[in-house]
């Protein structure tokens, strides 16, 4: 589980109710069932016109990955990768079959596999860079739909708005409704807005870091199976591949190298 994300949304929220006790206000004042259909109702049915049924009823699953911690374990990758071009040096390249089980990395594994096999190195990126460009389509459709779910949310709580306001202005001659009408006329707009700022936008630049750090990890798987393939020095190999890493991780890779 992603603490940051968890406390950001606690934070938020919090600090949304604080805000509003300390205020003076009623928490039943901003609590609106007709509002919540309108803004929540009326933006998902907008969002499901722009996109396809399956894939809105999928954004749980990208929320899921909004809300749980990758373990890419870079370091380990990097290590992996410089052992196997050691032995590939040592033994050939055949020799790295019978390592190929214990490679936890599907992707790692597949890349190796295609240079085990004598695979042509042009036909080697390709595949890869297609796997990692396929990935990058699939995320792309988690980070639209939050995107988007952002942009209707606040349209839709003005729709309400705007709705709560022909129906008030209809019954002037009240004018003690007057007041209350306003009120619950803005509050799809304080829905709307609260569900783009707190939800929708976070999650779609949280997912669009979730896909930066997977898509540097096949970076990195890349350029290592094909380092290995082209026949590499594995010392020169490691510096190429630390340096996908920030200076504060690389050490530490390093470090471990220089004692083996």
């Amino acid at each position: 589980m992603d603490l940051a994300t968890i406390i950001g949304l606690l934070l938020g929220a919090g600090a949304l109710l604080l805000g509003i006790i300390s205020g003076g206000g009623s928490l039943g004042r901003y609590i609106d069932i007709p509002s919540v259909f309108v803004t929540i109702g009326g933006s998902i049915g907008a969002l499901i016109v722009s996109n396809p049924l399956s894939r809105v009823l999928g954004m749980f699953k990208y929320a899921k990955h909004a809300l749980n911690t990758p373990k890419y374990e870079e370091e380990r990758l990097i290590s992996t990768l410089v052992s196997f071009s050691e032995k590939a040096r040592r033994e050939g390249l055949l020799a790295l079959e019978d390592d190929l089980e214990d490679v936890p990395d599907e992707f790692m594994r597949k890349g190796i596999q295609l240079v085990v096999d004598g695979t042509d190195p042009e036909i080697i990126k390709t595949v890869m860079f297609t796997e990692l460009n396929q990935m990058n389509e699939r995320h792309a459709i988690g980070i639209k739909l939050f995107s988007d779910w952002g942009k209707l949310a606040p349209a839709w709580g003005m729709i309400g708005t705007l709705a709560g306001l022909i129906a008030m202005l209809a019954n002037l001659q009240d004018t003690s409704a007057i007041g209350a009408g306003m009120a619950l006329a803005l509050i799809t707009s304080l829905y709307g807005a609260i569900i783009a700022n707190l939800i929708c936008i976070p999650f779609t630049a949280k997912l669009e870091d979730r896909d930066k750090a997977e898509t540097l990890v096949k970076e990195i798987v890349i350029e290592g199976v094909l380092s290995i393939q082209s026949g590499d020095n594995p010392r020169i190999l490691e510096q190429k591949l630390v340096s996908f890493l920030p200076p504060s991780r690389r050490e530490a890779v390093l470090a471990e190298s220089a004692k083996e």
